[in-house]
């Protein structure tokens, strides 16, 4: 009876092996911060939500409209970083600037701020800035490959 059954091999002596070698980077490549992208979307939605948890909408309007505005930027950034992320983790850099401007503005666009939302504001702030510098020390790493 003839041998039917293939022993496992080396797959280095496949002709194909170099495109599909190629093909397998290609799926994967891009997405070296995959984790980041779920946090930088609930730290989006937490900011935008935050005026309403923490209960200033009327002490604070103009806080309200900026956290509002800042927590969609953030979160449509997150929404970039999944949806294209070769094209999207460029601009990792511009969401640790959106964490400094959270840091800086509750002296800046509110009206004498209490502890509670300045507190809030620096933690959202912080939070912004690291995973911003997550995002863009990876993309950097990811970029500087052959």
């Amino acid at each position: 009876m003839a041998n039917v059954s293939h022993g496992r091999g080396d797959i280095s002596t496949h002709p194909d092996v170099s495109e599909m070698r190629a093909r397998y980077a290609r799926m994967l490549g891009g997405r070296d911060v995959a984790l980041v992208d779920g946090p930088v979307f609930l730290l989006g939605l937490y900011c935008a939500v935050s005026p309403w948890v923490l209960h200033y909408t009327t002490s604070q309007p103009a806080l309200v409209t900026h956290n509002l505005v800042i927590g969609i930027a953030i979160g449509l950034l997150a929404l970039g970083f999944t949806a294209a992320p070769e094209r999207m983790y460029g601009l990792s850099w511009a969401m640790c600037a959106l964490g400094v401007w959270m840091i800086i503005a509750p002296w800046i666009v509110g009206d004498s701020p209490d502890a509670g939302v300045v507190v809030n504001n620096i933690v959202i702030g912080a939070l912004a800035v690291i995973l911003g510098a997550m995002c863009a020390a990876t993309a950097a790493r990811s970029a500087s490959r052959p």
